[in-house]
């Protein structure tokens, strides 16, 4: 039976979820009951729960910018599948075990671990992590810019973007598979590029300024793949008002028709009334005609 302090720690976890942040739990049991927690965002860090802790909005809106970003550029460039909502993936480190939630991971379809629609994990290492760093307490800031870095970089995960508002942290890595090491990816007159995804680049600078997609449609660093979009969706514009002119001078032309029909019924009608006034006139009833006569 359990006694009164437990009893309470229930009722008051049913009132009031409580964060389990720090407590010990085997992997089995998290994948059970914490890895889709309905109250908390929880990794697992070596046996031990750690709460994701949320962005504010200036963060958010780095992310919010840089990931329409990434799927403009996916629609145009398929060559791989974006994965959030919470997904993680197993890092079967040298020394512990970790499951990590990025924020958005990346899978190129060459990967040699597929992700399947269903899937609510994945079983491979994610090509790309992009992680958005909280700084609510300097734990949380080290969790992705010195913890993560490490991890992701010790399982092989080809790039990793920390993505930070304040600009301190904002950092850009590529994975050296000789060393083994990751190393920065330095901007090029201003400009971040990916080897994960060719093509894929943005000015650093506009990580902060975040400049509508009008703006950057005319750009050549995004010519690739936003101005393709804009061209693709100018010239699905220009079809559409061709379709509508079509039907437009298709609608025109049936009316006319149905006008010449309509005034050729009336030029019937009176020489009908013609020839009528003119049978009575000779004192020819008209109704007395057969109709077989012609």
């Amino acid at each position: 039976m359990p006694n009164h302090a437990q009893l309470m720690e229930t009722v008051s976890d049913y009132i009031i979820p409580q964060s389990r942040e720090g407590m010990q739990v085997s992997e089995a049991e998290y994948w059970k009951n914490y890895y889709e927690h309905p109250d908390f965002n929880y990794e697992w860090n070596n046996g031990i729960l750690e709460e994701v802790p949320m962005a504010d909005l200036i963060n958010y809106r780095m992310y919010q910018w840089f990931i329409k970003l990434l799927i403009d550029f996916l629609e145009i460039h398929p060559i791989a599948t974006t994965v959030g909502l919470e997904m993680g993936f197993r890092l079967a480190l040298t020394d512990e075990t970790k499951i990590r939630k990025p924020d958005l991971g990346v899978v190129l379809h060459t990967n040699p671990v597929p992700i399947k629609p269903t899937d609510r994990t994945y079983d491979g290492v994610f090509d790309m992590c992009i992680e958005s760093v909280s700084d609510s307490t300097r734990k949380e800031k080290e969790r992705d810019t010195v913890a993560k870095y490490a991890e992701y970089a010790e399982v092989g995960v080809k790039e990793y973007f920390v993505l930070y508002a304040s600009g301190e942290e904002i950092a850009f890595y590529r994975f050296n598979d000789t060393l083994r090491v990751y190393e920065e990816i330095n901007p090029i007159d201003g400009i971040i590029r990916s080897e994960v995804l060719p093509g894929f680049q943005f000015q650093l600078d506009d990580l902060f300024r975040q400049p509508t997609y009008n703006q950057m449609s005319d750009d050549p660093v995004y010519q690739g793949f936003i101005g393709l979009k804009y061209q693709q969706a100018q010239v699905k514009v220009e079809q559409i008002q061709a379709e509508t002119e079509q039907a437009q001078a298709k609608a025109v032309q049936e009316q006319q028709r149905a006008e010449q029909a309509q005034a050729k019924v009336e030029q019937e009608k009176a020489k009908n009334d013609r020839l009528t006034a003119y049978l009575r006139q000779i004192g020819i009833d008209p109704e007395s005609i057969p109709d077989d006569i012609e």
